[in-house]
């Protein structure tokens, strides 16, 4: 099978091309790279993601809602959850909607919105996941190890699948 190689961009939809360049510049910390009128290319430096932000003139009204069919969030990946709290420092110097961080199953999530009410997440895996990721670059493991050790890792946590 051919393979891709990274998560090169996403594009999103947006109201008002400026006010959103705003908030991924000011905020997030993207770099304009190209502006075409009806969408902009951002650029995160550190990690090479292009962001498209594009205004649409046959967009129907209506804020973002994951609720619909389409994307869910935008998940961008720090590298401690002691960044996530500086992340929430950064939010309310901005004015920035947020859910405080969460320690969750699998890692710590940190979510937030943008202009156009967009879900984003920043978020870290745990060392348990982290080390299970770190294995399956080294090796192919079986679906019924994978589901054992989930099953396994939750019963420690009290938690159980889909719960």
């Amino acid at each position: 099978m051919p393979e891709f190689n990274r998560v090169d961009h996403a594009s999103l939809s947006v109201t008002d091309l400026d006010r959103s360049e705003r908030f991924y510049v000011d905020v997030l910390g993207f770099m304009r790279l190209f502006d075409f009128g009806y969408v902009k290319i951002l650029i995160h430096r550190p990690t090479s993601f292009f962001l498209a932000i594009i205004h649409h003139e046959a967009a129907r009204d209506g804020e973002f809602s994951e609720l619909n069919t389409g994307l869910d969030h935008l998940g961008l990946g720090v590298s401690s959850r002691e960044e996530l709290i500086e992340w929430e420092h950064r939010f309310d110097e901005h004015g920035v909607t947020y859910t405080p961080t969460r320690d969750m199953e699998f890692g710590y999530h940190l979510n937030f919105r943008d202009p156009d009410n967009i879900a984003l997440e920043l978020s870290v895996n745990n060392e348990v996941v982290a080390g299970w990721i770190a294995e399956l670059k080294q090796r192919e493991i079986p679906r019924e190890e994978i589901e054992a050790r989930v099953g396994e890792y939750l019963a420690t946590l009290g938690a159980r699948p889909g719960q």
